[in-house]
């Protein structure tokens, strides 16, 4: 048994010793490195910005309170030298995200139409107010109530005054004494006979007798009674101040007669209005009095004073009223077509950024390129803005989404800057010998 297992293990270790020689004799296979990446070369951040408050930067990486990374910001490789300080750049897919449109600067004509509430009014210079020149009595008032409408030269009421009629008197006693000196053969006597004659009448005219009555009292020499006052124009009884019976002087108003043939309306415009309005403009006007009619006038005058109140401007307007369609007092819709810009510069209200004292607006400079342009507006009108400075016909302006293309803008241009090399402050020349001299007396 023991004999056996001798043999085995030589005959064991005989086959070990010839697999082991094969072996060793075959040619190892030669071990390949594999390749090398190319390492690109790594851009170094400017910066680091919180992403949650872009204002917040730092030099190293950090986090903020939340724990989240601050953003490195990297330095633009193909910024051109002539591009101006918060130019933007952005890739075609994040402007169609952003939803960004655009408009052309164009030269077209601005106008503005101004509405307001207006006031029909009487035409002040159009109001009559009649007062007796001598002091007497009413005997007849002929036209004895408000509202009613009368001619020229119709006669209003009688008075009788006793200066009236001693006055009549006179002038009769002068036409006799005219007619017995008119042949005398001294020239100085006839010419103050007729000087009397002229006085006379020309007291009587100023005491208002009517032109009728004059020439009945000089050819039948009869003194009236009393005095006719008539109405110097067409018009309106507004207010009657005495009645029959009634002691008058000079003071009393007998009436006020207004002629509505035209009316003034008032009408109040806001102060971003006023550069646009001036006189001459054609004015519309509308009431719910008279529906479906549209009445024609102009803008008369305007007050050099604002209301403390309203912060508005006042403005006085014409329109004729034949038909006395226009009643005082009465409200109306007034449309007023103010003054025209021609060849004005507009751009949409709505690509203005306004920050402070300062407009600005973003122009296209090529695909995805944003320029940031302080200019100066102008009037506004419709939606409209017009440029007097800093844009030209047709240049593109941004007109949505620029707030958010300014914020990136503002956040380029504080990159821009930190990237400027810092100078060293030099001391002031006073400064510096005062320090050499404090040096020398140490």
């Amino acid at each position: 048994m023991n004999r056996q297992l001798i043999v085995t293990a030589v005959l064991m270790l005989v086959l070990g010793a010839g697999l082991g020689y094969l072996l060793a004799s075959k040619p190892e296979p030669e071990i390949q490195e594999p390749p090398r990446a190319v390492m690109p070369d790594v851009k170094q951040p400017l910066f680091y910005r919180s992403p949650m408050n872009p204002a917040v930067t730092s030099p190293v990486p950090a986090k903020d309170d939340m724990g989240m990374d601050y953003v490195p910001v990297y330095a633009e490789g193909n910024a051109g030298a002539d591009e101006t300080a918060g130019s933007v750049k952005i890739d075609a897919v994040t402007v169609q995200n952003m939803g960004v449109r655009t408009a052309t600067a164009k030269k077209t004509l601005l106008s503005q139409t101004v509405r307001a509430v207006g006031r029909v009014a009487y035409d002040e210079e159009r109001i009559i107010r009649l007062h007796p020149k001598t002091e007497g009595w009413i005997e007849t008032l002929r036209v004895d109530k408000t509202g009613e409408r009368v001619k020229k030269d119709e006669d209003l009421l009688s008075i009788y005054s006793p200066q009236l009629v001693a006055t009549q008197q006179e002038y009769i006693l002068a036409l006799n004494n005219l007619k017995v000196l008119e042949k005398s053969p001294i020239e100085d006597i006839r010419h103050g006979a007729e000087e009397l004659v002229n006085s006379a009448r020309e007291r009587l005219k100023l005491l208002d007798v009517p032109a009728h009555q004059l020439h009945d009292l000089t050819h039948s020499q009869n003194v009236r009674k009393s005095l006719h006052i008539h109405t110097p124009t067409d018009g309106i009884v507004m207010q009657i101040g005495a009645r029959e019976g009634q002691y008058v002087t000079p003071e009393t108003e007998l009436y006020m007669i207004a002629d509505l043939s035209k009316v003034w309306v008032y009408a109040d415009i806001y102060e971003y209005e006023l550069p646009w309005v001036k006189v001459g403009d054609p004015v519309e006007m509308q009431l719910a009095g008279v529906p479906g009619r549209i009445f024609h006038g102009h803008l008369a005058f305007i007050y050099p004073y604002a209301e403390a109140k309203t912060r508005t401007i006042k403005v006085r307007l014409v329109f004729d009223n034949a038909e006395l369609l226009l009643k005082p007092e009465l409200f109306a819709q007034v449309t007023i077509y103010a003054g025209k810009q021609v060849d004005a510069l507009v751009i949409p209200s709505e690509a203005v950024i306004r920050s402070g004292a300062k407009s600005q607006v973003f122009v296209v400079r090529g695909a995805g390129k944003f320029e940031p342009r302080l200019i100066t507006t102008g009037l506004a009108s419709n939606d409209e803005i017009a440029v007097l400075e800093g844009l030209k016909e047709g240049e593109e302006v941004v007109t949505s989404a620029q707030f958010l293309i300014d914020s990136e803008s503002k956040l380029r241009e504080a990159t821009a800057k930190m990237m400027e090399p810092s100078t060293p402050q030099q001391p002031e020349p006073s400064r510096l010998i005062m320090e050499q001299g404090e040096h020398q007396h140490d």
